[in-house]
């Protein structure tokens, strides 16, 4: 996600079909898959109305030097319930087509992006969404390395901020464009990756994406990243040489959340959101 526009791909889709609807009935951590992490150490179950839990969550707002965010995008990020708030027990994160002015700069989009104030090594990260959709639209739910020198980042403005970009290690659970509709990707970046043009990927087709929930989650462990919907793996990272160029994954990282608007927009899109019933990280 951060800074894919760099080196843009076709990504390839494959294995199953699944498309489930999951019931609200279902938000409870005991309805989870048996897997190796089972501890419930953190989690936001969005519930409530209004604004997101601050104690959990932090907007980063702060544009990148130059004015404009990474990979082109042209939205601004705000911390107003505009762009991100609660309602019904989900977590609504608003894009939006509206000419807003921040930090000296002007721009045509709105929308959010949060970074946890929870960091962690290894486990199971699991949440239920239902995805953005119109050509242009680009939300995701990833991790970065805590030590990521990125100035307005959360980690950043505690004092984190030895290592660059794609060092720090990234974690893509899910990314979906609206350009490649019903297509979900889960991706790693790291030196090894950026040196090799991102090879480090896959995803699969999930019909009606932008009209149903899906579960979406990730398995980190010493050895392995693994990558699933509605518990069918789609992606497995797990290189066989472990060094700081193909696996930075042996240190804290922090969930992001975000829906970025790409310089190519449908001239028609107005509105649309990320709509996320829970986030949970097992150990």
């Amino acid at each position: 996600m951060y800074f894919s526009t760099l080196f843009k791909t076709s990504f390839v889709a494959l294995l199953c079909l699944v498309a489930v609807a999951c019931s609200r009935s279902q938000k409870t951590p005991e309805t989870v898959s048996e897997e190796r992490f089972n501890n419930l150490v953190w989690s936001d179950e969005f519930d409530g109305s209004g604004s997101i839990d601050t104690t959990k969550w932090f907007h980063q707002t702060q544009l990148p030097s130059g004015g404009s965010w990474y990979n082109d995008e042209v939205q601004h990020y705000t911390a107003r319930e505009d762009n991100s708030f609660l309602a019904d027990g989900y977590l609504n994160m608003v894009a939006q087509k509206e000419i807003y002015t921040d930090q000296g700069v002007t721009k045509e989009y709105t929308s959010a992006r949060l970074n946890s104030k929870f960091a962690f090594t290894y486990g199971r990260v699991e949440f239920r969404a239902m995805l953005p959709e119109g050509f242009g639209t680009w939300p995701a739910v990833w991790t970065l390395g805590k030590a990521i020198n990125e100035p307005g980042a959360y980690w950043y403005e505690k004092g984190f901020g030895e290592l660059n970009w794609p060092a720090c290690g990234e974690i893509d659970i899910m990314e979906h464009w609206g350009r490649e509709q019903d297509s979900v990707k889960s991706a790693v970046h790291t030196i090894a990756s950026h040196k090799n043009g991102f090879t480090t990927f896959d995803g699969r087709e999930i019909p009606g994406v932008s009209d149903n929930f899906h579960v979406y989650e990730l398995e980190w462990t010493e050895d392995q990243l693994v990558f699933s919907v509605d518990d069918t793996v789609h992606y497995t990272y797990q290189p066989q040489i472990k060094d700081k160029e193909t696996w930075p994954f042996n240190n804290d990282q922090y969930l992001l959340l975000n829906v970025a608007i790409e310089e190519e927009i449908d001239s028609a899109f107005e509105r649309d959101t990320m709509v996320i019933d829970f986030i949970r990280v097992y150990q």
